[in-house]
């Protein structure tokens, strides 16, 4: 098999395997670890399976195209919110109150809210602050 990289999709050839495709998440001099992306039928699935194969064992994989491709549009637009609500989660109550002070001084500043100039901007500074901040010590 020619060289491989991380991030790289595999398929083995075996055809006492399953068509699973892996994502090649690691590389040694002796083995390369991957983590399963799909199903049998291609379908892309979140399955945390990880495996560990030898370059020996590696030369009955071929090479394959992501199979994020075959994802929908509702399948993408749930992934990015879903994306989205882990990250603020993960950011703590500092970054849900930057993001919700950035978010309404925005609106604000675009009419959507009757707010004054100045708390307009202080909203929205103090919001990207806060964002910064929950980045920084978060």
């Amino acid at each position: 098999m020619q060289d491989i990289a991380v991030y790289d999709h595999l398929r083995s050839t075996d055809p006492d395997d399953d068509d699973a495709v892996y994502r090649v998440v690691g590389t040694r001099p002796e083995s390369v670890t991957l983590l399963r992306v799909s199903d049998g039928d291609g379908r892309r699935a979140n399955t945390g399976e990880v495996v560990t194969v030898s370059h020996e064992t590696l030369s009955t994989f071929e090479t394959v195209e992501n199979p994020d491709g075959n994802r929908g549009l509702l399948g993408t637009v749930g992934s990015v919110v879903s994306g989205a609500y882990w990250s603020l989660r993960a950011g703590g109550p500092l970054m849900i109150a930057g993001v919700l002070m950035a978010v309404v001084g925005t609106l604000a500043n675009v009419g959507l809210l009757a707010l004054s100039p100045l708390a307009v901007n202080g909203l929205i500074f103090l919001g990207f602050g806060c964002i910064l901040l929950s980045l920084v010590v978060g």
